[in-house]
């Protein structure tokens, strides 16, 4: 048994009900929901949600919320993976128990269900305990430093990578908050859950977008070709 759950709690501070905001004429949470839907993959689609709102809205686009976020699990301070666990007790109670858990973040509107499905192969592949979903970061961040109080740059770069070509440097990358997969074993049993059998999971920056403020609203829209209107 397989759960996907998208954590869609309704205190967003960065941008205001942004996982409800419409995008192309639908509420961004409902991009995950039918993504995931899509896939065939799991027996649960679950919205993790604080909302009477969201949790109508998620219903409508075939999501199962058979119970609400508590308000501490719904604060500035809870963790997602705090969240998750509640949402694995909740549906036991129910008597549902799931092998898996995959955590799809409602900000990020162009994953796909054929990323889910690879992701998913990948996480089989590996044998993993987890996998997170990672993509190409824009610029080095051996290319970065913090300022002194006067904006100096003397010491902003270190001596031998001044001059390096930027296709020398290594590659890094960060994670995109698209896609995470953990055993649910892994989940409860782990102190660090990127320990002992996680994996990165790449995936094209184009779709890497984690919507957080009004930019990158507007980056989705221009990148996709989706507005807020029907």
């Amino acid at each position: 048994m397989n759960i996907a759950v998208i954590p869609a709690r309704s205190g967003s501070k960065g941008l205001k009900d942004k996982n409800i905001r419409e995008l192309g004429g639908k509420p961004l949470l409902a991009y995950s929901v039918e993504a995931a839907l899509k896939t065939g993959l799991f027996d649960t689609v679950h919205v993790s949600t604080d909302s009477a709102v969201y949790a109508d809205i998620a219903r409508r686009y075939g999501a199962d919320v058979p119970f609400m976020r508590t308000d501490e699990l719904s604060s500035d301070n809870a963790t997602t993976w705090d969240a998750m666990k509640y949402v694995l007790n909740e549906y036991g109670k129910l008597g549902k128990s799931f092998e898996t858990i995959t955590v799809l973040q409602p900000t990020s509107p162009l994953r796909t269900a054929a990323d889910i499905s690879e992701a998913f192969r990948f996480f089989e592949l590996k044998k993993a305990n987890m996998i997170s979903s990672v993509c190409e970061m824009d610029h080095s961040p051996l290319w970065s430093n913090v300022l002194p109080a006067d904006l100096s740059m003397e010491d902003f770069e270190k001596e031998e990578l001044a001059y390096m070509p930027r296709q020398t440097l290594p590659t890094y990358y960060r994670e995109n908050g698209a896609i995470y997969i953990l055993r649910t074993e892994h989940l409860y049993n782990s102190r660090n859950i990127y320990k002992n059998g996680c994996y990165a999971f790449i995936m094209d920056k184009k779709k890497s977008i984690d919507i957080d403020d009004e930019f990158d609203f507007m980056l989705v829209e221009a990148i996709s070709g989706l507005n807020g209107e029907e």
